[in-house]
């Protein structure tokens, strides 16, 4: 099968490429820039993706790129609009002519968890038909986007669908992301550093996957895993508060550390407790998570430890 991947230098990007790669898909990758094997080209362009829609002739398309960062999106709406919402017209569009040229093609749309917004204890675990409440507006990106996929599925026959994915680690995973930034905090302590970590609200609860685990979700959706239109959660069921992260973390760098909350790391509409149920993607597909926390975390932790030197000086 060929897959075609948009952000894909991306951190859920460049693992996706490698599981599909691992299951013996052929990738054609794009992103913003191009480098390597991947072709720059920017979603919010109708004409670029036009253009490489039609070269790379896919059997399915994993649509990834976003602006997926909540904090970016209260400081700049209209990009992330632009990006998420523009974006994934774009690629449907592109995906309907080919589908009115004849040509079948699976559209992997990635939403979030984010789209749920708070909820009342009784709503959880959240499920597909939970009413959404976005609480910025990259959640409302996201819940545009994923009208989108209905309305083409629907309207156009188009064959889309969209995934509501929670939190997510692994190594590659940008610092301004909690669990990296705690990591790579560590790490520095680790080597030598400052021996304090700085945070934001720790109070908070959330359902945390391996992004390989993630991966392999959208790999058996992309395969044909699923109903045209539908809308799968991609999570563990459990809900882990951010301090217990934190201090698994901890235990594995092995250091002694103070943690200090920072006002610059705060949301001003964080989302108490979010917590899935998956059994809509497992009943489609037989998906289950595979990675362990801990292990997950290790991970993270270790390439963490890598990136920083040993002569990191207090």
């Amino acid at each position: 099968m060929r897959v075609f991947v948009t952000g894909a230098s991306g951190f859920v990007g460049r693992h996706l490429v490698a599981t599909l790669r691992a299951r013996d898909h052929d990738v054609f990758m794009i992103d913003h820039a191009s480098h390597g094997d991947v072709l720059g080209a920017d979603v919010t362009d109708s004409r670029a993706v036009d253009g490489v829609m039609e070269a790379a002739r896919p059997d399915a398309v994993a649509h990834l790129a976003a602006q997926a960062f909540v904090p970016a999106s209260l400081d700049d709406p209209v990009t992330t609009l632009t990006v998420n919402v523009g974006g994934t017209l774009n690629v449907l569009n592109a995906v309907r002519r080919l589908h009115e040229a004849g040509r079948r093609v699976r559209v992997l749309v990635t939403s979030s968890a984010e789209v749920y917004g708070p909820q009342p204890p009784e709503a959880y675990p959240l499920r597909e038909t939970t009413a959404t409440r976005p609480a910025n507006p990259y959640a409302a990106s996201k819940v545009a986007a994923e009208a989108l996929v209905t309305a083409y599925a629907r309207s156009f026959g188009v064959d889309a669908v969209a995934t509501r994915g929670f939190n997510h680690i692994g190594p590659g995973q940008d610092e301004r992301f909690a669990v990296p930034a705690f990591a790579l905090q560590l790490a520095r302590v680790a080597a030598g550093g400052e021996p304090v970590v700085r945070v934001g609200n720790l109070t908070t609860a959330r359902d945390v996957l391996d992004v390989r685990d993630v991966c392999e979700a959208y790999a058996r959706l992309l395969e044909g895993g699923g109903t045209a239109g539908e809308i799968y959660n991609v999570c563990s069921g459990t809900a882990t508060p951010m301090r217990d992260i934190l201090r698994r973390l901890i235990e594995i760098a092995h250091v002694p550390v103070e943690v200090r909350e920072d006002p610059e790391r705060m949301r001003p509409a964080d989302v108490p407790v979010s917590v899935g149920d998956a059994a809509k993607l497992r009943e489609a597909t037989g998906w289950v998570p595979d990675i362990p926390l801990a292990a997950a975390l290790r991970d993270v932790y270790d390439e963490a430890r890598a990136r920083v030197p040993s002569s990191t000086s207090r």
